[in-house]
């Protein structure tokens, strides 16, 4: 099978999240996407991070429905720090049978060449690029950070394909997690599993 590995840490997963993954899983070039849970990063302030396997479980409750989406805690068990190159090789030793390629968003890609081994990857994986739904500030803040010779070169490399006609949306988990603190409803920013499971336990608040 054709694997879209999508990276995050999904605190919390929430429907923009969903609307992607799914979104790529039916375009026709892959036959499933995995949303990869990110461990914790030591660097990121722990306060507002849900523990790793509470992040796993609300994506499960997110996905498990759908056999196009898959859950997966692949990172966690290995070393710390991770580096992508590293997941898609150990990923590429347990599931032989499997192709896996990359979603990221653009300003990622901007940034691409900041990756560990990134010319490695580019070799050996399709890596799918979605557009990110900016304000005018942060798209100059993006370009700021951008090597733009890099960028320029990366763009037209045969194994990166640009999916413009993705449906994204203007919402982060920051925006729910803050959204909760203050007591405001973010139900239908997130699916009702997931809802349900945040408000049962109190997360964010």
């Amino acid at each position: 099978m054709k694997i879209g590995l999508f990276f995050g840490t999904f605190n919390p997963i929430h429907v923009g999240h969903l609307i992607i993954a799914g979104h790529m899983a039916n375009g026709g070039e892959l036959d499933q996407v995995w949303l990869v849970v990110s461990p914790h990063n030591p660097l990121k302030n722990k306060k507002t991070l849900l523990a790793d396997h509470h992040r796993l479980q609300l994506v499960r409750l997110a996905v498990d429905d759908n056999p196009k989406l898959r859950a997966s805690d692949i990172e966690f068990a290995l070393s710390q720090p991770n580096y992508t190159v590293h997941t898609l090789a150990h990923l590429k030793e347990k599931y032989p049978q499997h192709e896996f390629s990359l979603i990221l968003g653009e300003d990622n890609l901007r940034t691409f060449n900041k990756w560990y081994n990134y010319e490695y990857i580019l070799e050996n994986h399709t890596v799918f690029v979605y557009p990110r739904n900016l304000t005018a500030q942060e798209t100059e803040e993006e370009k700021l950070k951008t090597d733009a010779a890099f960028y320029n070169e990366v763009k037209s490399h045969p194994n990166v394909r640009f999916c413009e006609d993705t449906p994204v949306m203007k919402i982060s988990s920051s925006f729910i997690r803050e959204s909760i603190q203050n007591g405001k409803e973010v139900r239908y920013l997130l699916t009702e599993p997931v809802f349900r499971y945040v408000d049962e336990m109190n997360f964010y608040k």
